[in-house]
């Protein structure tokens, strides 16, 4: 019986060519001492090692072969099972040289991830993670997940999340999904979690670039009705302009002057302005005071009615001010964000001054 024994472990194969380089294998006979160690893998393969470097690179390592042995016997062997043979090939190959191909990490990158992570080898783990990230599929998604999971791989584990998110209808038709139903309903609920928030935060994207765009075009709004104002845009500005600016080309933001100086228009000649009827002379009026609580300049302001709408604002207290000031703060703020894009040489241009503040200094 003892026969039979050692002659099969003379037969079992050691590592070869086919499963190492040969730059490694040259440098691995030629530069190395003798082997110490053997490592037995699932198929009953011994690859020959030494328990100086594996201990180097792997604390996992060193306290097994630090640790004392039941059994005395001049072989040492340090099993690792559970993967394919050519895996423990290439994880011992990576403890010698540090390299992994692309080609490997392709073929046995899971394989691969899960012993680094068990060994304790940050930086062949790190390059799986990344690999097998690199070829994620809706069908093995699900099945990775776990795996980052269990090997405490966060970068992996988001970029499954992710892609469950976004293909979650497809994801939801594998096997893989279907398995993990049945036999792990807390990582469903996680996974659900997670799609739950990433939806909500791209509705508070959405929501906040609206909110965003809604500024920016208040903020123009803004700086087309001191434009009209000061100097006037086509057929509508200040009534003591002289003969030859009684009429203007269209400014770069007409798009947006156009339709205020329509309001504008409308604004003047309302008769149900007064009685407060009126929902475009009510926006007019929202706008004049939006203006007249970011002006600073009142005292030779052209925009009429902000010193008006100044004086008003100081003796009233309103039960809207909280909202009314943080939305003065959104537009101001939008307002320097918009200049700050502007040439320097164009900021800086002086503004012209008047003092008349009324509606009458529109002319149409």
């Amino acid at each position: 019986m003892e026969e039979t024994h050692n002659t099969a472990t003379a037969a079992t194969p050691t590592i070869s060519g086919e499963l190492m380089s040969s730059d490694f294998q040259f440098s691995y006979q030629n530069s190395l001492p003798k082997p110490d160690v053997q490592i037995l893998t699932s198929n009953g393969l011994r690859i020959p090692a030494h328990t100086g470097i594996l201990a180097s690179v792997s604390p996992v390592l060193e306290n097994i072969i630090d640790r004392p042995h039941k059994h005395h016997s001049s072989e040492k062997i340090i099993p690792i099972l559970g993967v394919p043979c050519d895996a423990v090939s290439l994880f011992i190959q990576f403890l010698y040289s540090s390299r992994c191909s692309e080609e490997e990490l392709e073929k046995y990158g899971i394989h691969l991830l899960a012993l680094s992570h068990v060994y304790l080898v940050p930086q062949l783990k790190h390059m799986c993670s990344k690999a097998v990230g690199q070829r994620l599929t809706v069908e093995n998604v699900v099945d990775v997940l776990q795996l980052a999971r269990l090997c405490d791989s966060p970068d992996l584990y988001v970029k499954c999340m992710k892609m469950l998110s976004d293909n979650f209808k497809a994801v939801e038709k594998t096997e893989g999904w279907k398995f993990m139903q049945e036999n792990d309903p807390f990582l469903e609920l996680e996974i659900l979690r997670f799609i739950d928030e990433a939806e909500s935060r791209k509705k508070r994207t959405r929501r906040h670039r609206e909110e965003q765009r809604l500024f920016m075009e208040l903020s123009e709004a803004m700086e087309c009705l001191e434009h009209i104002c000061t100097e006037g845009c086509t057929t509508v500005g200040p009534c003591d302009l002289g003969p030859s600016n009684k009429r203007r080309g269209p400014c770069n933001k007409f798009s947006t002057c156009e339709g205020l100086q329509l309001l504008i228009k409308h604004f003047t000649m309302c008769k149900n302005r007064v009685n407060g009827k009126c929902s475009r002379c009510k926006r007019m009026g929202q706008l004049l005071r939006l203006h007249s609580s970011i002006c600073d300049q009142t005292d030779s302001c052209r925009v009429p009615l902000c010193r008006q709408f100044k004086l008003k604002m100081q003796r009233e207290r309103r039960g809207d001010e909280t909202l009314w000031s943080l939305l003065v703060k959104k537009v101001a703020s939008a307002r320097v964000m918009s200049s700050l894009s502007l040439p320097k040489r164009k900021r800086e241009e002086p503004r012209e001054t008047i003092h008349d503040h009324g509606i009458r200094n529109f002319r149409k």
